[in-house]
């Protein structure tokens, strides 16, 4: 008997007895038993948090990215073998390529996204916030990696994506896993975890995987620890109302299955190319992994004078898709994941059609090629129609999670947005339409009950994504019956993984705590100019206060001349009536350029190049006879990534530019960049 394994305490190890027997989804042969029996749950917390999370916070945020990166690589060297097995669940190449590729992907971007964050182990946020009248109070916020373990329990339509996507963030953030994926597909799972294992590219304790029953891990979690779930809304409270869980007030992201819709604009007629897009939009949402996906679209909502249009040709479209063993190359629609699974979809379709009825499909029968339907987990794509959605409770409240639809009819645009919101909350709406206005209402109106609104016409399409991806760089999930959670979203998923902490002192200890030099901290001078130093060489603080330069009308002059930006302002002493200026102003850009005049050293040395600006502010008039003077200061340092052995080895360097004149009062403060060389 094949038994999967549990990649816990940094081994492999079976549960003890025979396992529940996890079966292929297209023929019904057995493939493995998955068994958690005689797991201890608190230990497995315990390595996570004593041995995986240690090693975590220690690196940074740029070595925790580059690890991220590293893993990517690595699991794109084995595709072959996940496709393999990722057949067996009952999904196509496409369907797998979403999941598995898809995956990857956000390991991918997440790892990219290090770039976004200060090269430390924690994470500044915001500006700094002054507290006293001569800024010499001033107060912070950070963000560090929480001390305890993400706890994710995932849904069987992605065993894959579903795991990437959310360990690519708590890693980011510095903290370890447990992922105990569901266990009908869980094998798929166990495959990319040996993997994931064998490169030894995550530190001990950072990842592991239980397969089969959860049993009572929630009972062991404590604060420092963080849950996330996706799945039903039902099981999804019921583990979130765990009595430890609410007693250590541990954080839960809840993504639940929710009735997505979709809009037809009430604009779109037959022939525009909107009125196509929106057909192969549903479609591919009703045919794409059978229409498992808590995105998939499950509401309909076209104008009443188009829904019979609408339904035959939705129809048409549908009986396009060759449906059978997805391992055949001509099949577009697989099986679902397993007979269980196909029991269920009949049930919720049979109750929903207390009000609806079938206009394409059977639940009896479908065509298939190079499989058996009483063998496999098949079902047809079906496709319901209600001729009265205010009426009917059903499509607003029963979710079918298979290919199943239902058209309905609205006759106004206020009337739309009242039916998609009737759906309690949903993970994403996406609405059809040529006319921006119509977009524009539909967003505001409905927007607060979805957590995310696609708007598609001719211009989007090609590039579109599509209504069911959710993308790392944006938050996905949704309010009431969606979860009430929030997962992805670039930076905004990464701190859910980490403790917001407010810090307050002087310019100089936030200096030192946040590494980044802050106003009115203390600076070191010394005889050798910071341009002369290489990266390594450089320290938070380090800062050069040049000489003097008046300004003069000329100057003024010349600079319109050059960069021929002749603003009334600075060239026109007759049209200065109503405005700030006494007379003509010097550029700010001419100001900062002469700062730089002042503070550059400009003999060949480690600095490599500018490499821009990240924020600039002309505080104060600059007028002739002004004189100027600048402090030059050391504000943060961040190492860059050699792209190939020949690549300069180097790191970016910001720098505070602290203008004032004569009477030592700002005219301008920005933050340069400067690329410069690394000794090693």
């Amino acid at each position: 008997m094949n038994k999967l394994q549990n990649y816990v305490l940094g081994k492999w190890v079976a549960g003890d007895g025979e396992g529940v027997p996890l079966k292929n989804a297209v023929n019904g042969e057995v493939i493995a038993h998955a068994s958690t029996k005689g797991l201890n749950f608190s230990d497995i917390l315990d390595y996570a948090r004593k041995k995986g999370n240690p090693a975590l916070r220690k690196m940074t945020f740029h070595e925790r990215g580059r690890m991220l990166k590293a893993l990517a690589f690595h699991l794109q060297n084995h595709l072959e073998k996940f496709y393999s097995v990722s057949y067996n669940t009952g999904a196509t190449k496409n369907d797998s390529w979403i999941d598995i590729e898809g995956g990857i992907g956000n390991l991918f971007s997440y790892a990219s996204l290090r770039r976004k964050f200060n090269d430390d182990p924690f994470y500044v946020d915001g500006e700094p916030v002054p507290l006293s009248k001569n800024g010499n109070f001033i107060g912070r916020h950070i963000w560090v990696p929480k001390e305890g373990v993400a706890v994710h329990i995932n849904a069987f339509n992605f065993p894959v994506w579903g795991m990437l996507e959310k360990i690519a963030v708590n890693l980011l953030a510095g903290v370890p896993a447990v992922v105990k994926p569901a266990t009908v597909t869980s094998y798929l799972t166990e495959a990319v975890v040996r993997e994931i294992a064998a490169s030894k590219i995550l530190p001990d304790g950072a990842l592991q995987l239980i397969c089969g029953s959860a049993g009572g891990i929630l009972d062991h979690v404590q604060s420092q620890d963080v849950i996330t779930f996706t799945g039903s809304a039902s099981t999804g409270n019921k583990l979130k109302s765990n009595s430890n869980v609410l007693k250590n007030n541990v954080p839960f992201n809840l993504e639940a299955d929710s009735l997505n819709c979709i809009v037809l604009g009430s604009d779109v007629e037959p022939g525009m190319p909107e009125w196509d897009i929106f057909l192969k939009e549903v479609r591919r949402e009703m045919t794409v992994k059978a229409g498992q996906k808590c995105t998939a679209i499950r509401r309909i909502f076209v104008p009443e004078n188009r829904m019979e249009d609408a339904w035959i040709a939705l129809g048409k479209s549908l009986g396009q898709t060759i449906i059978g063993n997805p391992a055949n190359e001509k099949v577009r629609m697989g099986s679902l994941a397993g007979l269980e699974q196909r029991e269920e979809v009949i049930a919720q379709v049979k109750k929903l059609l207390a009000s609806s009825r079938i206009v394409y499909g059977s639940l009896d029968s479908v065509e298939l090629i190079d499989a058996d339907f009483k063998k496999g987990a098949f079902v047809s794509p079906l496709l319901l129609a209600n001729d009265n959605p205010f009426k009917s409770a059903e499509p607003h409240s029963v979710e079918a999670f298979g290919p199943v639809s239902t058209i309905m009819p609205y006759k106004n645009n206020d009337d739309v947005i009242t039916l998609a919101n009737m759906g309690m909350g949903s993970l994403v709406s996406t609405i059809v339409t040529a006319d921006n206005n119509i977009a524009k209402d539909f967003i505001y109106g409905a927007g607060s009950h979805h957590g995310r609104i696609l708007v598609l016409n001719k211009e989007c399409a090609k590039e579109s994504t599509g209504h069911g991806s959710p993308l790392p760089s944006l938050v996905h999930g949704g309010p009431g019956r969606a979860g009430g959670g929030e997962e992805m979203g670039g930076i905004r998923g990464v701190r859910h993984y980490m403790q917001r902490l407010a810090i307050q002192g002087s310019p100089s200890a936030i200096t030192a705590v946040t590494n980044s030099y802050h106003r009115h901290a203390a600076v070191t001078e010394d005889e050798k100019h910071p341009f002369r130093k290489f990266f390594e060489e450089l320290r938070i603080g380090d800062a050069v206060i040049t000489g003097k330069r008046t300004i003069t009308e000329a100057d003024i002059v010349n600079f319109a001349n050059v960069s021929w930006d002749h603003f009334y302002a600075h060239v026109d002493h007759t049209a200065l009536g109503g405005t700030i200026f006494e007379k003509p102003v010097a550029h700010g850009y001419f100001i900062l350029s002469a700062a730089a005049g002042l503070f550059v050293d400009g003999k060949k040395g480690p600095v490599l190049l500018n490499y821009g600006i990240d924020e600039c502010r002309f505080i104060k008039p600059v007028y002739a006879g002004t004189t100027i003077g600048v402090k030059l200061t050391v504000k943060e340092k961040t190492i860059q990534d050699q792209k190939d052995e020949n690549d300069v080895p180097s790191g970016i360097v910001k720098w505070l530019v602290e203008v004032t004149d004569q009477l030592n009062e700002d005219v301008a403060i920005a933050t340069i960049l400067t690329m410069v060389r690394r000794k090693n």
